[in-house]
């Protein structure tokens, strides 16, 4: 969905929180809303995508600026879901933010040289000093673009699922030799899924055109046969 400003089409963008940029999906948001309202009390397909256009509906007609960062999406959809009965709801979208946001803030990457480490006097000495970093998502995201030559969309896709399972993890140390196991499972993953999107479509319009020609062969008067009514 666009805004236009001045006869020309405005596409909303999104600052992550490592300062990173990305189109406006809907799809994001009706997801937010679909995990608020998960709980059997308040969950209700119709109510999280009603939700869902309102608020994109309110960014692209009433959001000024170009630009929103993500914080503040969060924060709209909490109001949007308090002020329509779903207290409970917004408080567990928001606790869920937090504890992610925690869980990030105190994950690091022990990075390894696993090329150097060839003998086990010097593994010895990695394991023992390794250089300690921050979980920086956005990196991940950078690497896939630059190596596998992905799209912006299917890089966030992979390093969005590479981090759910490092937060779902539980550990508080990962190696980054973990991490590009995990990164090369996760592409291999999306990009034969994306493969296997194409085939079906494929194969579903060449059976659609069989099926099409066939009837048109069995509409056409045949001899010794009756022709086919409609």
């Amino acid at each position: 969905m666009f805004r236009y400003k001045k006869g020309s089409i405005v596409q909303l963008k999104v600052i992550k929180a490592d300062g990173s940029q990305e189109r406006y999906l809907h799809t994001k948001v009706m997801a937010a809303f679909v995990n608020a309202l998960a709980v059997p009390q308040e969950f209700d397909a119709s109510i999280a995508s009603h939700l869902a256009e309102t608020v994109t509906f309110y960014l692209y007609n009433n959001h000024r600026k170009n630009k929103i960062t993500s914080s503040e999406i969060l924060s709209i959809i909490q109001a949007v879901l308090s002020s329509t009965g779903h207290d409970g709801a917004a408080a567990n979208l928001a606790e869920h933010s937090r504890k992610r946001n925690l869980l990030r803030s105190r994950l690091e990457i022990a990075k390894y040289d696993m090329q150097e480490a060839c003998t086990s006097i010097k593994m010895r000495k990695a394991v023992a000093s390794p250089s300690i970093i921050r979980w920086n998502k956005s990196k991940i995201i950078t690497d896939l673009i630059a190596e596998y030559n992905l799209d912006n969309t299917t890089a966030r896709l992979v390093a969005s699922m590479v981090e759910e399972k490092v937060l779902n993890s539980g550990l508080r140390c990962i190696s980054t030799a973990f991490i590009r196991f995990l990164v090369v499972l996760q592409t291999q993953a999306i990009l034969s899924a994306q493969q296997q999107m194409k085939s079906d479509v494929k194969e579903t319009a060449f059976a659609v055109k069989n099926n099409a020609l066939t009837d048109e062969r069995l509409r056409q008067p045949q001899n010794g046969l009756c022709p086919v009514e409609v």
